[in-house]
């Protein structure tokens, strides 16, 4: 059985309906917080069981006969996400997984700018210490974080946003194709490659290709990092996300998130979606 937590989630969701296409729906199984709100899938025939990564006793129950599981990772971020990985991985270690999948991504790293990076690092060598056999899946950037860095631009007409660097925008919808086939057809052994959209843009393409989405003009504004965090708080956002949206501009300046790699589009077959087709299925929406 192949076990998907946070399945209610954005690419948990996408993973489950890939391997539906894959595999028999009594083959899989999904750990999510509230069981009520997967009930589709319980009804194609899903296990669906309650599973917390705070809560070793229902990851437990929620991994229980899993050859594999999914981990995706957890929403919080610093030592709270470490601990609850560690929970997670420990609760599969104990349930008898075989392998363990776990959502990371491109340039993990304990020196990034980027909070959520230092967590991916440190459950990157969890696993390795775990003793069990693992795949960390070096995801690329989301592209649907593109909408969030926007902020008010596609309304305002200006993109207001510190100086920053490429970054491989990366679909859900690809990502969880790659992610079932990993899972069902080829699997790799510890760090995955960079599974990332074939081109890595900045902020000013993304301005341009906005521009020409909704016809109508896009400009783009740099600012410092203390005039953007200025009004981040301004606008009432949390410290942490405050602190989490400037990181990820002071990182893509150090190229963090600019490589690029073949191996998404060899494992989905087919090239990922570009951006540009991205934006205009998300404003269609």
């Amino acid at each position: 059985m192949i076990v998907v937590t946070g399945a209610n989630g954005k690419l948990g969701r996408k993973v489950v309906e890939e391997l539906l296409k894959r595999v028999p729906a009594g083959d899989i199984g999904v750990s999510v917080r509230d069981v009520n709100t997967a009930q589709d899938l319980k009804e194609r025939g899903v296990r669906v069981r309650q599973g917390h990564f705070d809560d070793s006793e229902s990851l437990l129950h929620a991994f229980e006969e899993a050859s594999q599981v999914l981990m995706i990772s957890s929403h919080s971020l610093g030592e709270v996400a470490v601990r609850q990985h560690q929970t997670a991985i420990d609760s599969a270690k104990k349930a008898g997984v075989r392998r363990l999948l776990y959502t990371s991504q491109m340039f993990s790293s304990a020196t990034s700018n980027f909070p959520p990076m230092d967590v991916h690092a440190a459950t990157e060598e969890m696993l390795k210490s775990s003793g069990m056999a693992f795949t960390s899946l070096r995801n690329g950037f989301y592209a649907a974080s593109a909408i969030m860095w926007m902020g008010d631009a596609l309304k305002t007409g200006e993109l207001i946003a510190p100086e920053d660097g490429p970054v491989a925008w990366t679909t859900h919808s690809d990502l969880a194709e790659a992610t079932a086939v990993i899972l069902t057809e080829q699997s790799y052994d510890g760090m995955t490659p960079n599974l990332t959209a074939s081109q890595a843009i900045d902020m000013d393409r993304i301005a341009s290709i906005a521009s020409k989405v909704l016809d109508r003009p896009i400009r783009r504004i740099v600012v410092s990092d203390d005039e953007y965090r200025s009004h981040l708080m301004s606008r009432g956002l949390p410290e942490t996300m405050v602190g989490m949206l400037t990181g990820m501009f002071q990182a893509s300046r150090q190229g963090d998130f600019s490589q690029t790699n073949p191996a998404l589009e060899k494992l989905i077959g087919r090239s990922p979606m570009n951006f540009a087709d991205f934006l205009k299925d998300s404003l269609s929406r």
